[in-house]
């Protein structure tokens, strides 16, 4: 288990804004910590899908403490560090998923109603692998008519198949897997395999043709 509780640039324990998140959480065992996470990173960091534009510094933990928002991969990173942090072992899972409420701006940037490398998290609670993604904030599944994802510790929390009124959300299609730290190189392919029309506006080298 010891890879699952190790720091690094991507889920960094010595962030210094790290030790308040560490104070905020509750619980007198790991599975009500866990939980406890899983709600200060749903809604203390605000949803934005564009910030995967910032390349391969917006995937980091320290991206989610420095801007308070972040898209899915971050956010998962975040409930990672914290949950190392304090001795549960954790490792990311990344998915294709077909989000059938994504906006007209999202759709136009992206040309594709799939969203590659959604990432979810994984922490080993009571002698199991739970499953959870703390993607959503509560603000923002209100304003879309979207019940926020609740989690229990014991049960996986991925997203719903559909909305409060019975539409669809979200879909997924490919289930990539975990991984123990951030797979740089594989997402970068995938990223350039379902959006070479972008790949020039990414910095930081996240696809390889441009930096800032």
């Amino acid at each position: 288990m010891q890879q699952f509780l190790e720091s690094n640039e991507f889920f960094n324990q010595q962030h210094p804004k790290l030790e308040n998140w560490l104070r905020q959480i509750k619980g007198s065992n790991e599975r009500e910590k866990a939980v406890s996470i899983f709600y200060l990173v749903r809604d203390d960091i605000r949803y934005d899908p564009f910030t995967f534009l910032e390349g391969t510094t917006s995937l980091s933990s320290d991206f989610c403490l420095n801007n308070k928002v972040g898209y899915c991969i971050p956010k998962a990173a975040l409930q990672v560090t914290l949950s190392r942090a304090i001795g549960i072992p954790a490792r990311l899972g990344l998915a294709d998923v077909r989000n059938h409420l994504s906006s007209s701006k999202l759709d136009k940037l992206l040309q594709s109603d799939i969203f590659t490398m959604h990432g979810y998290v994984e922490q080993y609670l009571d002698g199991q692998w739970v499953k959870s993604t703390p993607t959503f904030n509560k603000e923002l599944c209100e304003r879309a008519n979207l019940k926020p994802l609740d989690f229990d510790g014991i049960h996986n929390s991925i997203f719903h198949q559909y909305t409060a009124d019975g539409n669809k959300h979200m879909e997924y299609l490919t289930d990539h897997g975990f991984f123990n730290d951030m797979p740089l190189s594989f997402i970068k392919k995938n990223f350039a395999l379902h959006y070479p029309h972008i790949s020039i506006y990414f910095c930081n080298d996240f696809i390889g043709e441009r930096k800032c």
